[in-house]
């Protein structure tokens, strides 16, 4: 596929003619790689920035989401790559019971600094709309920073897509010390084969009201890079069946505690890696500083208000499928958390990153640094023309529900 025409004159930059074409593994591997080293993540413009890097593989963040689809833009006179853009087509719930429909999710937009508004970007995302559509995917969405003012202004406004719903964002760097407990409550955490975490999942979320859980959950949860899911129960669930340490999935489906929770978490860490810069050279000597002597004190369980080395490449572990329920099921998740804390910590990753709806209860239950959060935007734009609205209407105009599954092979 390729597309040669003038990118639109709309934004004081001057048309660029460019040619939109399918990504090139071998020839074209090399200018992605500098092309996202040259552009941020987030909203432009401020002093710190996120960067990402691939670690040489520009389709990690898709590859494990069959069928994906990578374009990306050049300049007909130089072949200079200017842009790229990334979209994926799957099958996923739409929060009410057992009813799925299939999406597209377009991700990794990027344009170079030197070319953007050219009307490149639109050009991108239009490309890929065709690709959705001939995929018959009935909707796409996009997730952005809410302060991402370009991206907002490019979806919604020119690409017809409406703001659809606020998940957060949920970062906590990982110390040398585990993470203290929410109370003195005792939480025995059992390890589910992915046979079981696929049952326990699908009763939980395809007919619990969640939002873009994936019907091919399977393969997220068989994939090398999800490193297991865990389930959170009072100790006391545990000894009233006789203490035993293998779990009757079955049973507890049957007959589940009052209390519990459920997270998943995947490597990240071995499919790219963050960086933060245009950080001052006071806050980079306060961080490794302050990490230097959390080192040195730890034996002592004397923990240091660290703040964490970002400015320099790390990696991160992603906490996903969280779910529970229950009064305590936040506590349940904090141990879970824990859980993943310590995974990661043996992992080398920096960072334990989860993401979650607005109204989740879970949401309490997970520690996380505000101020290295991030609060999201979902868009989302019906692309199927001349059909019935049948039992599901209209996707873009249902109220949010309290719980949304975030992907973790395009996150």
């Amino acid at each position: 596929m390729v597309v040669v025409a003038p990118a639109a004159d709309d934004d004081h930059g001057g048309a660029a003619v460019v040619v939109v074409r399918e990504f090139h593994e071998g020839r074209d591997r090399a200018a992605v790689e500098r092309l996202e080293g040259a552009c941020e993540v987030g909203p432009s413009g401020g002093k710190l920035c996120l960067f990402t890097d691939l670690l040489g593989d520009a389709l990690c963040r898709v590859r494990h989401s069959p069928p994906y689809l990578m374009l990306v833009a050049e300049t007909a006179s130089s072949e200079e790559i200017v842009g790229v853009v990334r979209g994926c087509v799957k099958t996923v719930s739409c929060g009410r019971d057992n009813l799925f429909s299939k999406v597209a999710y377009l991700l990794g937009l990027r344009v170079a600094p030197s070319h953007r508004r050219r009307g490149i970007g639109r050009r991108l995302v239009s490309r890929m709309e065709e690709w959705f559509k001939q995929s018959g995917a009935e909707y796409a969405y996009v997730a952005t920073d809410v302060s991402n003012s370009p991206s907002i202004r490019l979806f919604t406004g020119r690409c017809g897509y409406s703001k659809f719903r606020t998940p957060s964002v949920l970062v906590h760097p990982v110390f040398r010390h585990d993470l203290s407990p929410s109370s003195r409550r005792r939480v025995t955490t059992f390890n589910l084969p992915p046979r079981d975490a696929e049952l326990l999942y699908r009763a939980r979320f395809a007919s619990g009201g969640v939002e873009f859980f994936p019907n091919d959950i399977d393969a997220v949860l068989n994939n090398p890079l999800s490193l297991g899911t865990f389930l959170a129960v009072p100790s006391s669930f545990v000894s009233a069946a006789g203490g035993e340490l293998e779990l009757d999935i079955e049973a507890f489906m049957a007959s589940p505690p009052e209390s519990w929770a459920m997270a998943s978490v995947w490597n990240s860490k071995d499919a790219f890696r963050l960086e933060v810069r245009g950080a001052p050279r006071l806050l980079r000597a306060a961080a490794r500083a302050t990490r230097i002597v959390d080192a040195a004190l730890s034996p002592w369980r004397v923990r240091v208000p660290s703040v964490p080395n970002l400015f320099e490449p790390f990696g991160m572990h992603f906490v996903y499928g969280l779910a529970g329920d229950g009064d305590d099921a936040p506590a349940m998740a904090r141990a879970l958390c824990r859980h993943a804390h310590n995974v990661a910590r043996r992992g080398g990753a920096r960072v334990v990153v989860t993401e979650v709806a607005a109204g989740d209860p879970l949401r309490a239950g997970v520690p996380h640094w505000p101020r290295l959060g991030a609060e999201d935007l979902w868009c989302i734009k019906r692309l199927a023309d001349g059909y019935g609205d049948g039992e599901l209407g209209d996707w873009t105009k249902a109220p949010p529900g309290n719980s949304i599954f975030v992907d973790p092979r395009e996150f």
